[in-house]
């Protein structure tokens, strides 16, 4: 074991009080963050600036990613920023037979270092990234494709709260159950009475996996990282090989911290993967892995569920996102809304809005009754509006982050009637992005032909603006696609009191997260850590919500020694 440097009183002098607040805020759901969400705020205490992020996230760049991790046999590299420079950073490879033993020689020291100690250190390495946080921003936006600002927030201060919010949820569910020897007696009436002393003690289940994300490698990789370690178990990180740089780095501060705080680094440890070696089934099925963490495509999210059996699986995978618009008392702010979540990140995120299920005899708003063309026609308006300047337009859209996205999108065109035809936007820093405006098609749900369209996800910027009977039919539809395929997010606009409880009730009994009547600055597609539930784990869109006590409580068990007295 290292000699510690960090000790737990000084870790608790820096770091209880953040946990106190985390702790209370989950049982509020009130509005905090300890993470400021504006780049000027750092600089200071230690934080790197915008200028020192940049010069150290270049730093980086065409160079060897040195971890000190055991059973290195090799390196391996190859990201290409979506907007055009390759990074050229060789990472580790390592030999998982060497690699996995290493990683578990450490799980008793961190295990009797309790629940407390676990979640403090946690918090040191977040405090670490977040003072990287403009690095971390660079990294997360030539891996991912977001734009700077949504890479910053989003990659940075956003991840790190949950993050946050995961080592809250598992250090409460840990200390549910009194820590050290807790007297137990039973009396006997005129016997003497049967006492024992009794110890519980939450132990990790085994080796954690986290299997990360193109799109969002930080934002969906700190959840189940941080629920693993804080409940005591190692956390082998295996990246997206097209984002890799901002979960490396991360594992190197993680790495750094344990060692400083006197536990082996090697609890945390970095697997990359070769061209086309494919090592995410390969580890997914080892007996040491216990834990998985998955975020992506619906195919192989099943495919581990139904083959990872010796481990504890955690999907988030796809859905089909709706939007029923029955009516509304705020017609340009409801447009204006629905722009922006359409447009943002191009449509990149699990949670943008694809189908907006509309009444073929149109709306009632506070501006006239409204046709389904009128609506369409003003959707398609405000979206052009919002990214008729290309400057702002780069600044939501980002860059497309793969050739399938760009693929899909070129083929919505051809499925239906073209209502807001895809635009090429130039980025004049970056002039290989590829980056283009979201495509809005019209369909027919009434015609069988449609529904292999609006019926399946569609990953990127396209949207289906389907044409229903009546808004009854848009529940019974909205119904059906969260029943069979799932939906990370649903919304809805209307006036009615007896349509919002019809739509509550259709989102109550298949377990998806609605927003009603967003028309300010709150969409559809953005939730907030220690309030909003990511997900339900209650439809097919995934398994897990991010985060509840369902997402960390069974990574560890607790184990009772029982003592004569």
């Amino acid at each position: 074991m290292a000699t510690a440097q960090l000790t737990t009183d000084r870790l608790a002098e820096k770091h209880r009080s953040t946990l106190d607040q985390a702790l209370a805020t989950i049982r509020t759901r009130a509005y905090w963050s300890p993470h400021p969400e504006h780049p000027k705020a750092y600089g200071e205490n230690g934080s790197l600036d915008a200028a020192a992020g940049l010069a150290a996230y270049q730093d980086l760049l065409g160079k060897r990613f040195e971890l000190d991790q055991p059973g290195t046999d090799g390196w391996t590299g190859g990201e290409t920023s979506p907007y055009g420079p390759a990074l050229g950073v060789e990472y580790p490879h390592a030999d998982i037979d060497v690699l996995l033993p290493a990683m578990r020689a450490g799980t008793a020291a961190w295990r009797d270092a309790g629940p407390e100690a676990r979640a403090l250190v946690c918090l040191e390495i977040l405090a670490r990234i977040s003072a990287r946080t403009h690095e971390f921003a660079h990294a997360v936006m030539h891996t991912s494709g977001q734009a700077f600002m949504m890479a910053f927030q989003a990659g940075g201060p956003h991840a790190q709260d949950r993050g946050l919010e995961a080592v809250a949820y598992a250090y409460e569910e840990q200390t549910r159950t009194p820590a050290g020897l807790t007297a137990w007696s039973k009396p006997q009436g005129k016997r003497d009475p049967l006492e024992l002393s009794k110890e519980f003690t939450p132990v990790g289940r085994g080796i954690g996996l986290v299997i990360g994300c193109n799109t969002f490698p930080t934002w969906n990789g700190y959840p189940g990282l941080f629920a693993s370690l804080a409940t005591g178990n190692p956390v082998l990180v295996k990246p997206h090989p097209r984002a890799v740089l901002p979960l490396a780095l991360t594992v190197r501060v993680a790495r750094e911290v344990l060692a400083e705080a006197g536990f082996d680094p090697n609890l945390v440890a970095l697997a990359v993967e070769r061209p086309g070696e494919g090592i995410a089934k390969t580890l997914a099925v080892r007996p040491e892995i216990r834990i998985i963490d998955y975020t992506g495509s619906t195919a192989f999210g099943d495919w581990l569920e139904a083959n990872a059996r010796q481990a504890q699986v955690y999907t988030e995978k796809a859905g089909v996102n709706t939007v029923v618009v029955d009516s509304t008392d705020d017609y340009k702010g409801m447009l204006s809304n629905l722009a922006f979540s359409l447009s943002l990140y191009s449509g990149q995120m699990c949670t943008t809005p694809q189908n907006l299920l509309i009444p073929r005899d149109g709306i009632t708003t506070d501006q006239g009754p409204k046709s389904y063309d009128e609506v369409v026609a003003d959707l398609a308006a405000a979206v052009g509006g919002l990214l008729g300047d290309d400057a702002r337009a780069n600044a939501l859209l980002g860059a497309l982050v793969n050739p399938d996205v760009k693929a899909r999108l070129e083929a919505a065109a051809a499925l239906g009637e073209v209502a807001l035809a895809s635009r090429e936007v130039v980025n004049p820093e970056f002039p290989d992005a590829v980056v283009r405006t979201p495509v809005i098609v019209k369909l027919d749900g009434s015609k069988p032909d449609s529904e292999a369209a609006y019926f399946s996800e569609c990953f990127g910027p396209v949207s289906f603006a389907v044409q229903v009977d009546s808004t009854a039919d848009a529940l019974e539809l909205l119904r059906r696609t969260v029943r069979e395929k799932g939906a990370m997010t649903i919304g809805a606009y209307t006036t009615s009191a007896e349509t919002e409880r019809a739509i509550e009730e259709v989102c109550l009994e298949e377990s998806a997260q609605l927003s009603l009547n967003l028309t300010g600055g709150v969409y559809v597609n953005q939730t907030a850590a220690f309030s909003d539930f990511h997900g339900s784990g209650g439809n097919p869109a995934a398994n897990a919500a991010l985060c509840d006590g369902a997402f960390v409580s069974n990574r560890f068990r607790v184990v009772e020694i029982r003592r004569q007295a």
